[in-house]
């Protein structure tokens, strides 16, 4: 009696491989993601010093100066990851005929709300966690001297 269990087991195995290096470039790219928010919220407190310093001049606390980098680090995150989703279904859609044509194996695209949510969740996860530094940063900048800084 002959059974396909040993390639069954081979074929598990090779999903899960597929599925820790893409979870390991999908990593990678989030890492680099924060990374270029963090700069962004680093050049926007750079150039915007002087606004700052008038804000917390005003009566603007500390927490008011957190908060708004935050909001605008939450903000770029999740609108990259809604312009990646989108980038990435529209790539799908294209790739699925294109692969159909090549090989004889049913094969589709599955978009699930799930995996839209943990997009979203990411998304602020990065938002906050890369974000925290810079809106610190901007928090911590004493009024008298960033009014100054030209």
């Amino acid at each position: 009696m002959e059974t396909n269990e040993a390639r069954v087991n081979q074929a598990g195995q090779a999903f899960m491989l597929f599925r820790l290096v893409m979870g390991m470039i999908v990593g990678i790219s989030v890492l680099v993601g924060g990374i270029g928010v963090m700069n962004v919220l680093l050049i926007s407190v750079t150039e915007r010093t002087r606004e700052i310093g008038i804000r917390k001049a005003l009566g603007a606390k500390r927490t008011d100066i957190a908060r708004l980098f935050l909001a605008e680090s939450i903000s770029i995150s999740l609108f990259g990851s809604f312009l990646g989703s989108i980038l990435g279904i529209l790539g799908a859609l294209i790739a699925v005929p294109i692969i159909k044509a090549w090989v004889e194996v049913p094969f589709q695209a599955t978009f699930t709300l799930n995996t839209l949510i943990i997009i979203i969740l990411v998304a602020l996860l990065v938002g906050v966690s890369f974000g925290t530094y810079p809106a610190m940063k901007a928090a911590k900048l004493d009024p008298v001297d960033a009014i100054r800084a030209e």
